[in-house]
């Protein structure tokens, strides 16, 4: 994020217009602090109001100001959680393309938000320390009550392998990857919001999301520009001419030929109100008194181009205009040099002639990448926690934009890794503080593949620590990388072991069995992550350059991930494989295969010690795959050639399997129950009792097709 010192300055002035300020003796205005309610279920959000009176340069670093909750449990313990500063904003769904408008709106406060784990009474303060003062408030208190919330996701105490929630039920994650979201995505807010409603319709519950986007979705930290892009891009940024601190200042240079120029363009389209009047300030400063930069931005009228008053010298100006009666978007601002020559703008701002947020904060260049975070991403984060919240679905967030990192992170030994240890721990911070409150939060991934390359392992290390001091809720932790890291999978702060596997043509023959490659990439998991939970994170069907598979669409009833989802649950893995292509899963319906997976695995005893079965068949062409333990066996039953690519390339019907003989040894002595599950229609074909002797008992499996699902 790009948001300038001294305009988060004049956006934390604002917080002095809040009136919940207290005073202290003497008449000189205290830290306040009011909770949102009295009483509050158990693992349900309170929220805290704090005001700070005080501005800051850069309220999102502790080392400059910590705002801090101290909390007293019923039990008699402390805990200590992170406040949060935070821009409010406004949000319209638009009815033309289902558009999110979000509008910075109001003063940016201060918050906090907590959820309690503990019936009782809390009291509650809050600390302030800077470079000056240490200050708290007064108190504060509530009551947690009772809930029906299982709390938040953990490791199984029963099972260390399988996840569970903090009352004991188990957590079966079923899902997929939903990574990127944003205003000019496929997937808006609002398109997002449809699509966890459809998964939750069917009994899938996990996303993994990506709030790490470095240009183009959804990121709390990123090197998002409102000069470019940043893949092999170079800004239109030069040192400011002829000052003192040319060195350490930047601005912006347009120089060239006749209508040279640069576009002002913000990631996603600039919202801004219907028939509202703005005012577009900064400096511009030419080399000579006939250059001069003209202002456009579609029909809006900026007035004359922007002339200095003396060449060499910086001249202040200001423009207004205002936007048409319908209009909530600006697409960008265009500054072309209506000469040759050479000029420079710097310190441009955009706000409502009245006053209040500013509009341009991407704009800004002076401000260090890391270390800011956006304020309208973070709002849409806050959407899509509170949806997730209201549709049973829990995320898995990925937070580190890994591009603003890696280069970092290539000597452990030197203070480029030491400082990106430290602003990694901000960034921590400050999701703690804002998301982590949230039971529907299931675990924090630092990155997106990163290299497996790296000496990671201090990286790793010192955040794990920080969290387990400063992460009250105990929120899993895990990474991924670009190929397979078996060190990472065994890294005692991280807890969750996951790796990623695409289906491509250079795979050949190795890739044609969807379900040899899924318990392939389990077992790999498995064998360095024996006792840990283990994830196939991401999964599909994709060409050599990463690109979405051909065979996609071809695949109709989408044979490759039914038999994925199925064979992942029964894999011993801790949830199913998470599919990538969510734009095209959506228009296939796919959500449908999630149903019948979520019907049977509701009655898998996943806490009870299962193990990859021993059963086989004998007499047909039959796989088995499953868990089992001594008293239960949960078993999918898979026809070799109903694979994806016998069906989609190959263009093969798969057979009839008229019977077969089903052996499940080790299971313990006594009476069962079988039932023959339809996977395709999420229903029982056939149950029966039966009675096992010596160890082992021989069933006939009924006649099945197993041409389309098996």
């Amino acid at each position: 994020m790009r948001t300038s010192y001294a305009r988060l300055a004049r956006w934390a002035e604002f917080m002095l217009l809040l009136t919940a300020a207290t005073l202290a003796r003497g008449g000189e205005v205290a830290l306040g602090l009011r909770a949102s309610a009295t009483q509050v279920g158990k693992y349900h959000r309170v929220d805290f109001e704090l005001v700070v009176p005080w501005p800051y340069r850069n309220p999102f670093d502790p080392r400059e100001v910590d705002v801090t909750l101290e909390i007293r449990t019923p039990g008699g313990e402390t805990q200590r959680l992170p406040a949060f500063w935070m821009q409010p904003h406004e949000r319209q769904v638009l009815q033309r393309g289902g558009k999110d408008w979000l509008y910075p709106t109001g003063p940016a406060t201060w918050r906090a938000r907590f959820a309690p784990q503990e019936l009782g009474r809390y009291e509650v303060l809050a600390k302030l320390k800077d470079a000056g003062r240490e200050v708290q408030s007064p108190g504060v208190s509530f009551t947690c009550v009772a809930s029906t919330d299982p709390g938040f996701v953990r490791t199984s105490p029963k099972d260390p392998r399988f996840l569970a929630f903090s009352e004991g039920r188990p957590m079966f994650p079923i899902g997929q990857n939903l990574a990127f979201i944003g205003p000019t995505q496929y997937v808006t807010l609002a398109r997002a919001e449809e699509f966890f409603g459809k998964l939750s319709a069917n009994g899938a519950n996990f996303l993994r999301v990506w709030t790490c986007c470095e240009d183009w979705a959804m990121a709390i930290e990123a090197r998002k520009s409102a000069w470019g892009r940043s893949w092999g891009w170079k800004p239109p940024f030069a040192p400011t001419p002829d000052e003192d601190d040319a060195a350490d200042r930047r601005c912006v240079q347009l120089g060239g030929d006749l209508g040279a120029g640069v576009n002002l363009s913000t990631p996603n389209p600039l919202a801004v109100r219907p028939g509202t009047r703005y005012v577009l300030t900064g400096k511009v400063r030419t080399v000579a008194a006939d250059v001069s930069v003209k202002l456009s931005a579609g029909s809006l009228d900026f007035g004359p181009p922007l002339r200095a008053e003396r060449p060499h010298t910086w001249t202040r100006f200001q423009r207004e205009f205002e936007t048409g009666a319908e209009q909530r978007f600006i697409d960008q601002i265009a500054l072309r040099l209506e000469g040759g020559g050479t000029a420079w703008l710097d310190e441009l701002s955009l706000r409502e002639a009245g006053g209040g947020a500013e509009l341009l904060w991407e704009a800004a260049i002076h401000d260090p990448i890391r270390g800011f975070y956006n304020p309208t991403d973070c709002f849409l984060l806050d959407q899509l926690v509170e949806s997730a919240e209201r549709e049973g679905i829990y995320l898995q967030l990925c937070l580190i934009t890994r591009a603003l990192y890696m280069s970092s992170l290539k000597d452990d030994q030197s203070s480029d890794y030491a400082q990106a240890i430290g602003d990694a721990k901000n960034l921590l911070r400050y999701a703690v503080a804002r998301w982590g409150y949230s039971t529907h939060v299931a675990a924090w991934e630092y990155f997106n593949e990163i290299d497996p390359r790296l000496p990671t392992d201090r990286f790793y290390d010192e955040l794990g620590a920080y969290l387990e001091q400063i992460d009250i809720y105990r929120h899993l932790r895990t990474t991924s990388t670009w190929a397979p890291s078996p060190r990472d999978w065994k890294h005692p702060r991280l807890d969750i072991a996951q790796t990623h596997h695409y289906i491509r043509p250079a795979d050949k023959e190795q890739g044609h069995d969807e379900v040899a490659v899924v318990l392939q990439r389990v077992g790999m998991l498995r064998q360095h992550a024996p006792r840990r939970p283990a994830l196939l994170a991401e999964f599909g069907l994709a060409e050599d350059n990463w690109q979405r598979s051909v065979y996609m669409k071809q695949d109709a009833d989408l044979v490759h991930f039914h038999n994925a989802l199925w064979s992942s649950a029964l894999s011993g893995a801790s949830g199913t494989a998470l599919f990538w292509w969510w734009e095209l899963l959506d228009p296939m319906d796919a959500y449908r295969h999630y149903a019948p997976l979520s019907k049977f695995m509701a009655d898998v005893p996943l806490d009870s010690g299962l193990e990859a079965t021993p059963a086989r068949a004998s007499g047909g062409d039959i796989r088995v795959i499953g868990l089992q333990g001594r008293d239960c066996a949960c078993l999918w039953l898979f026809h070799p050639p109903a694979t994806w690519w016998n069906q989609v390339v190959e263009k093969k019907t798969p057979g009839t399997v008229a019977s077969a003989r089903l052996e499940v040894p080790q299971l313990a002595t006594g009476t069962y129950r079988i039932v023959w599950w339809d996977t395709g229609r999420g229903v029982s074909v056939q149950e029966g009792d039966v009675k096992l002797e010596a160890g082992k008992r021989h069933g006939r499996c009924p006649t099945t097709q197993c041409g389309r699902f098996p």
